[in-house]
């Protein structure tokens, strides 16, 4: 396909391409136990209107626009009118506090933020007297009392409708997108960070339409393909892939009523690709393997007996008995798995943190796949990425045909291409230090190349820990270790300047549920039940089997667990679900010097 060569443009080309096709879906949102349709034509009519709305407004080309809203159509809506008119718009989490918001709209001077509801108008109503540059609140829902100052959404898309005619609002609309150049600031997309405050990504339309043409280069994907949207689109990765670029192929996208309704909308929409975090494949997987541990003992020796025929089978014996066993094993059990996602899945898409090779085992077995790719918000966001065919567990995949990747003298994976970042939003020294004069992008991220040329990441490189002895001691590949323990959930481990690992570990609630009715245990609470020396054992034996293989250093002398998970939340993980290591080691600091001075 022909690529335009920015958002707007994209966004008029597609709207063209299906213009007057009332049976073609452009985005759905269930609301009220319906999932109510809106096509291409309903679509930009809304965009239309609210561009018109916000310039009557006196929002100007390259003045910053908030957004802060949960996934849903009037997301899209606001993100294509800001961008068409030649503002920027810098969308955050829902989930951020009112002064995490607070600091991100001071920073980019932010003129008018667009909230989705009540709790988030109130966010910003409590700290909107720390932020000089705000004029303007606008609220996607109508269940708010409009003033001079707080607008409602559709009130602002009845007045750019009512400013011109439906002809003269589509010349108009049309001559304000063909004056976006490709180079124009498109977002600010701040970093969430795990330490510090966030910087805000400058990304260029150039940037994103260069992403999304070399991800369509190695995968295929087209309009009759089905998404279900269930990550924050103010994300990067969900973004480019299961927004950006889901629209501009001309995909329906589903959007999914919240991630805990994920496996539910999964069986309605049946989508055909899915994007997602490794975090929904290692709950399904528990999930499977914890209802297969409540039956009856010989429907576990079934399920025993297909995973070992399946295992078999991936691993190269494809001898007729073990094909024939392996057809049996999926009419009996995968097939059923499959049926749980919808039973059209094509494939899924894995980023924003590293997927287990267990897991990832696991999913092909039962025949479905996984394509993993990397990247960094810096990044637009995709660098590498398994194609469909050539999956490689433990692995990234290869770069972008029009990305290139390199491995620097300490082993810090090096990046460069038209994707890379234009800089931080007013952060010359932090530009300066992430983006080599001759434009090579320092990831932070180490790896290495594999003999078949697919990248292998092996941890961040601010996260390699150092032993008191001085051996290097990677997190990430211990911890998943650590995690394949159907009785673990999360894990983080210690041993930066000590003499040997330790390990903060959260058991899986509904797992460990499980097993105590399994081995007769009652306990009042529970706390009472993680505290539990039985429990401990148990843990303690899947990590004796678990730990064979790593080095004597890597491995965990002494762990503690705990009754209270990481969480966005409690401030425990970023809003991309990856565990703030340096806040849990403050958190649990008296739990970790107990372990140390116990085995002292």
């Amino acid at each position: 396909m022909n690529m335009a060569t920015t958002i707007p443009a994209m966004f008029l080309e597609v709207c063209d391409r299906f213009e007057g096709r009332h049976d073609k879906v452009a985005y759905s949102r269930k609301i009220e136990g319906e999932w109510r349709n809106v096509t291409h034509d309903e679509l930009r009519h809304d965009v239309e209107c609210f561009t018109l709305g916000l310039l009557h407004l006196g929002i100007v080309p390259g003045e910053r626009v908030g957004i802060v809203s949960e996934n849903r159509i009037e997301w899209a809506a606001a993100d294509f009118a800001i961008t068409t008119m030649g503002a920027v718009d810098v969308p955050i989490f829902p989930t951020l506090t009112a002064q995490q918001a607070a600091y991100i709209f001071r920073d980019c001077e932010a003129t008018c933020v667009i909230v989705s509801n009540k709790l988030q108008l109130g966010k910003i109503l409590k700290v909107w007297d720390e932020i000089p540059s705000l004029r303007l609140v606008i609220v996607m829902n109508d269940d708010v009392e409009a003033s001079d100052r707080i607008l409602r959404f559709r009130d602002v898309i009845a007045t750019g409708s009512s400013i011109a005619s439906a002809p003269e609002r589509r010349t108009k609309f049309r001559t304000m997108a063909e004056r976006v150049r490709p180079d124009d600031l498109l977002t600010l997309i701040y970093t969430s960070g795990t330490t510090g405050n966030p910087k805000g990504v400058m990304l260029t339309h150039h940037n994103l339409m260069s992403n999304i043409a070399g991800a369509l280069d190695i995968v295929e994907i087209t309009e009759t393909d089905v998404f279900l949207s269930y990550l924050p689109m103010c994300h990067s990765y969900e973004r480019m892939t299961g927004y950006y670029l889901a629209f501009a192929v001309g995909t329906s996208t589903y959007i999914a009523e919240s991630i805990e309704t994920v496996a539910e909308n999964m069986r309605e929409v049946r989508p055909t690709v899915m994007t997602s975090v490794p975090r929904l494949f290692e709950r399904i997987k528990m999930r499977v393997e914890g209802a297969m541990a409540r039956e009856k003992p010989l429907k576990q020796k079934i399920f025993a007996w297909a995973k070992q025929v399946g295992y078999r089978y991936i691993d190269g014996d494809h001898a007729l008995t073990t094909k024939l066993q392996y057809r049996l094993a999926d009419k009996l059990v995968f097939s059923k798995i499959r049926e749980r996602t919808g039973g059209r899945l094509r494939f899924f898409v894995s980023g924003g943190a590293a997927l287990s090779v267990e897991v990832g085992r696991f999913f092909h077995i039962v025949g479905l796949t996984i394509l993993e790719g990397y990247g960094l918000t810096e990044t637009s966001p995709c660098l590498c990425f398994n194609r469909e065919g050539e999956e490689e567990l433990g692995t990234v995949g290869k770069p972008l045909p029009n990305v290139e990747i390199k491995i620097a003298a300490d082993g810090e994976i090096m990046a460069k291409g038209p994707n890379i970042m234009r800089g931080y939003w007013r952060d010359e020294q932090s530009t300066r230090e992430s983006i080599e004069p001759d434009g090579w992008l320092h990831t932070g991220d180490v790896g290495h190349f594999n003999e078949r040329g697919h990248l292998v990441i092996t941890d961040r490189k601010k996260h390699i820990l150092v032993s008191s002895g001085g051996k290097n001691i990677a997190p990430q590949p211990i911890e998943a270790v650590l995690t394949a323990s159907p009785l673990i959930d999360q894990a983080l481990l210690i041993g930066d300047a000590r003499e040997f690992c330790t390990a903060l570990l959260v058991p899986d609630k509904e797992a460990v549920e499980a097993w105590s009715k399994t081995q007769g245990l009652t306990f009042g609470s529970w706390t009472d039940l993680v505290r539990s020396q039985e429990l401990y054992t148990a843990v303690q034996k899947d990590l004796n089997q678990l730990q064979r293989d790593l080095s004597k250093y890597e491995r965990v002398r002494r762990f503690r667990l705990l009754d209270t998970p990481f969480t966005v939340e409690n401030g425990l993980m970023t809003p991309t679900l990856k565990v703030k290591r340096k806040a849990v080691i403050a958190a649990f600091a008296e739990q970790i010097n107990e372990m140390y001075q116990e085995t002292a």
